[in-house]
């Protein structure tokens, strides 16, 4: 494994493949597994994440925007790929890639036969989002009658998938809300298979309803933050996949004297003087600023040390008093010690925000033992 002297960002192949069997072991053979890769694979790169995922056998993968669709293609991934937010304005760019999008509503429906028409295409394949009680996107029960009547009609569509989301799929306090939702699912699909004549694939639990509601797995489940190492459950310990790493760029052995660290000089030196260590990560890299003065500690040789003074936009400085340490040791912002999970406790987040917090500058690198 090649390591920079910068930032970089290791991709553990086997723990993502023993999160993979996990979830997989929760389900039924027969069972698809479609597998998020949206915004850069929550951070973890979409290519190389995609790739892994393709050849760990996942029966789909996922994306937010054509776009991400597109550049899956170009590097090679041939599975199939579901566009959760096709929009209207790339159609084309759609059916040219062999991609298959989501569809929320009427009017996103008539433009896509529109132009499926105007390329003599019949068939193509669509999944229909159904709003169960999220209401972000999808067709609410009112608007199901001008949809069923519409697909009757309609060849240039199949209808590959039928699709809604959980939106506290994780909280026991909301297990009635979830219940209702997945019943609502179950009814309104139903219709919807009435009108195509055929039973598309059903598809509503994420990777928290994989652990909680197995028994409503039906056709496909999506797997998304579960697959990068964030369980709902307290007492399962899934894998971290990412680990954010650098390298210390400089040692500085200062005395009261010598002033304060950082901008705004928020970093105080010690009375007995303090060692400071400068990495090559700031908040350009995804390193919130508010993780900076002590807030939040990395791990360097064995030792958690905190930030001391302000995250700048490229760097960071560490207090590493009392730590053995050269210019060229690696330090480890998240992974296994600290962990995602505790980064986002100290800002009042969530793991998703951390992960997609860090630029495609930083390097990813695929661990492979």
């Amino acid at each position: 494994m090649k390591e920079n002297d910068f930032s970089r960002l290791e991709i553990n192949l086997p723990n993502c493949l023993a999160n993979y069997r996990y979830f997989r072991s929760l389900l039924c053979a027969s069972t698809k597994m479609l597998v998020l890769v949206k915004a850069n694979a929550y951070g973890h790169g979409i290519v190389e994440f995609a790739s892994m995922m393709e050849k760990a056998g996942a029966d789909y993968l996922a994306v937010a925007y054509p776009v991400e669709g597109v550049e899956l293609r170009k590097a090679g991934v041939r599975a199939p790929i579901l566009v959760l937010t096709a929009g209207t304005d790339f159609f084309d760019e759609i059916i040219d890639n062999g991609l298959e999008p989501g569809i929320p509503n009427m009017f996103t429906l008539r433009e896509f036969c529109k132009v499926l028409e105007s390329r003599g295409i019949e068939g193509y394949p669509v999944h229909v989002k159904l709003d169960t009680g999220m209401h972000r996107l999808g067709f609410m029960t009112s608007e199901l009658p001008e949809l069923e009547g519409f697909l009757r009609g309609c060849g240039r569509v199949a209808v590959k998938s039928v699709y809604s989301h959980l939106a506290a799929a994780e909280d026991p306090a909301s297990d009635d809300f979830t219940l209702g939702q997945i019943r609502m699912f179950q009814e309104n699909a139903a219709r919807i298979s009435e009108a195509v004549g055929y039973r598309p694939m059903y598809h509503i639990l994420n990777s928290a309803g994989i652990e909680r509601f197995p028994e409503y797995q039906f056709d496909m489940v999506r797997l998304g933050i579960g697959i990068y190492g964030v369980s709902a459950l307290a007492d399962v310990r899934l894998w971290p996949v990412a680990s954010f790493k650098c390298k210390i760029l400089q040692i500085k052995r200062l005395a009261p004297g010598d002033g304060a660290i950082g901008y705004g000089r928020r970093g105080h030196i010690a009375p007995s003087g303090t060692v400071i260590a400068t990495i090559p990560v700031g908040y350009a890299d995804g390193v919130d600023r508010r993780l900076g003065c002590g807030a939040a500690s990395f791990l360097l040789n064995g030792h958690r040390v905190p930030t001391i003074g302000n995250i700048c936009m490229d760097m960071c400085m560490l207090d590493i008093t009392g730590v053995d340490a050269e210019v060229g040791d690696t330090v480890t912002i998240f992974g296994e010690d600290p962990t995602a999970q505790e980064l986002a406790s100290i800002l009042g987040t969530i793991p998703y925000e951390i992960f997609t917090s860090i630029p495609r500058r930083v390097e990813r690198i695929i661990v492979k033992d």
